[in-house]
């Protein structure tokens, strides 16, 4: 893989009417986009080794800086040689700041200008994180991607503490550009909930700070899923055309699909691990539940259309007995399979729009599968301390 010196720097190769098809370079390789990061909120995707993950062939993974900053702690991190040595990952590492971790503490801290007070969830002892502190950490980290520490707002909030909330991350925007140095670039992050014109306002005002990329956060918090559709439809297109848009979050198959149809670069979301854990593998033909007894003796791949080691090794059969009987490999096999999924969607993608075929492959994908939820699946997809 190629190697660079230099921050991220994006380039915009073709576009499928709002989609688009780029190239993203970092410090640690070359990523084609649009892509799916698999999340590694502790420095590991649950239940794959990294050379298991590795194999499934993903250019960027994301990690999380709450959760490193609490264990094993960024002094340790530093002492290992940075995040990439110490969980023997080569390629690019993405960082979430903790903004939406330590909105999901409302129970127990405080948020003011200076920034935000919290107990931590595992042993109740006191932080406190600013917009510079969280940088810091990113930057001390040797993460390639940074993000900016910003308020998440819930979903449902009366506009007027959204706007509050939107001024302060733009605010805490500026504070958090003081602290990028070093090959670590930093993301300014779009808030403004499902308000159209505060997200206007917040892409202008992050729009006239030099950040290396932008990302639309604060949705898929509470609010109804048209809601968030129509924020994301509106707010992508308004981000600079010469700089990678990242959709923090969002992630069902179908979610991705509309992401690159109103122009997003990038994607992250917990639902193919968690799920696999759950029982519940996405296919070209739809969800499966794997612990349906229908399953008991189907001596068929998981999904024919799949050559990924799950499918190309065993059966649906021994997946289920895999997983009633509860054992580990049942974990690993599913979460193989899922990761491999999204990575081969976003490739079917990138190659749909190389061809100008985007708009035929997103119908024909809605053909096959279904939006309905099923059970195994959770409506908020960013669940902040399982994953």
């Amino acid at each position: 893989m190629n190697q660079s010196t230099e921050r991220v720097s994006f380039e915009l190769l073709r576009t499928d009417g709002d989609a688009r098809r780029g190239r993203l370079s970092t410090p640690h390789g070359t990523i084609e986009t649009p892509v799916f990061m698999p999340v590694g909120t502790q420095g590991s995707v649950k239940s794959l080794t990294t050379s298991q993950l590795a194999a499934l062939g993903p250019g960027i993974i994301l990690n999380n800086t709450y959760h490193l900053m609490l264990r094993p702690g960024v002094e340790l991190l530093e002492q290992m040689g940075g995040v990439h040595k110490f969980i023997g990952w080569d390629r690019a590492i993405l960082t979430d700041s903790g903004g939406f971790q330590i909105y999901s503490l409302a129970e127990i801290r405080k948020i003011r200008e200076e920034g935000v007070e919290f107990r931590s969830h595992i042993d109740g002892s006191k932080h406190f994180l600013t917009p510079e502190k969280a940088v810091d950490l990113q930057v001390r980290m040797g993460v390639d991607i940074a993000m900016a520490f910003d308020e998440c707002p819930a979903g449902g909030l009366p506009r007027a503490e959204v706007e509050r909330s939107m001024e302060l991350t733009h605010r805490w925007a500026a504070r958090s550009l003081t602290m990028r140095r070093g090959r670590t670039s930093l993301f300014g992050i779009v808030q403004g909930g499902i308000h159209h014109d505060l997200r206007k306002r917040s892409v202008e005002a992050l729009g006239e700070l030099p950040f290396d990329g932008y990302a639309i956060g604060g949705l898929s918090v509470g609010e109804p899923k048209e809601a968030m559709l129509d924020t994301l439809r509106y707010t992508a297109p308004l981000l600079p055309r010469d700089r990678a848009r990242y959709l923090m979050g969002v992630g069902t198959p179908e979610d991705l699909l509309d992401g690159v149809a109103a122009g997003v670069d990038m994607f992250d979301c917990v639902m193919p691990t968690r799920n696999a854990r759950n029982g519940t593998l996405f296919t070209s033909q739809g969800k499966v539940q794997i612990r349906n007894a229908r399953y008991k003796a189907d001596d068929g791949p998981l999904d024919p259309a799949c050559s990924c080691p799950t499918c190309s090794t065993v059966s649906r059969a021994y997946l289920r007995h895999l997983y009633v009987a509860d054992e580990i490999a049942a974990l690993v096999y599913n979460t193989i399979h899922n990761v491999s999924f999204y990575l081969d969607l976003m490739g079917q993608i990138r190659d749909s729009i190389e061809s100008d075929s985007f708009g035929a492959f997103l119908r024909t994908f809605l053909e096959r599968t279904s939006r309905s939820n099923t059970p195994g699946d959770t409506p908020v997809e960013r669940e902040p301390f399982r994953e």
